[in-house]
């Protein structure tokens, strides 16, 4: 994935869907949630354990399905189960599936990208987003 690619990404992306959003602040998934949210981004965490809570200004739904319509999905799950989540999130349509720093699927790549989706692993969109130099909010 070229830079251009990922900035385009972050400045098209309007939707996305956060696969084991944490309510813990302790969690990179709670703090990249927050940043996305800050941002200007519309969220939907997805979690099934604290499903109907709120979290930075947006409902907690439980399952992927529950999200859409979504452009970006990001996966915040282990590399063995991420797979999964890219098969759904092919089926129900999404532009992009980002998955988080440590989380890799060379196979669920292969099959999103197969699908038409950009597909990004092992990075994390809060540090591109600085690496970038992108602006306080998208537009």
């Amino acid at each position: 994935m070229t830079e251009d690619e990922i900035r385009d990404i972050l400045l098209t992306t309007r939707r996305i869907a956060v696969v084991g959003a944490s309510d813990r602040p302790d969690r990179p998934s709670h703090g990249v949630a927050g940043f996305l949210a800050d941002r200007g981004y519309s969220i939907t965490p997805v979690n099934p354990g604290i499903a109907g809570r709120s979290l930075h200004g947006a409902p907690v739904v439980a399952a992927l399905a529950e999200a859409g319509p979504l452009d970006m999905v990001d996966v915040f799950r282990r590399s063995q189960d991420a797979g999964a989540v890219v098969d759904e999130a092919i089926r129900l349509g999404a532009r992009t599936v980002w998955l988080q720093l440590g989380v890799t699927d060379d196979a669920a790549g292969e099959r999103a990208r197969a699908a038409g989706l950009r597909f990004v692993q092992d990075r994390c969109p809060v540090i591109e987003w600085r690496r970038l130099g992108l602006p306080a909010k998208i537009a």
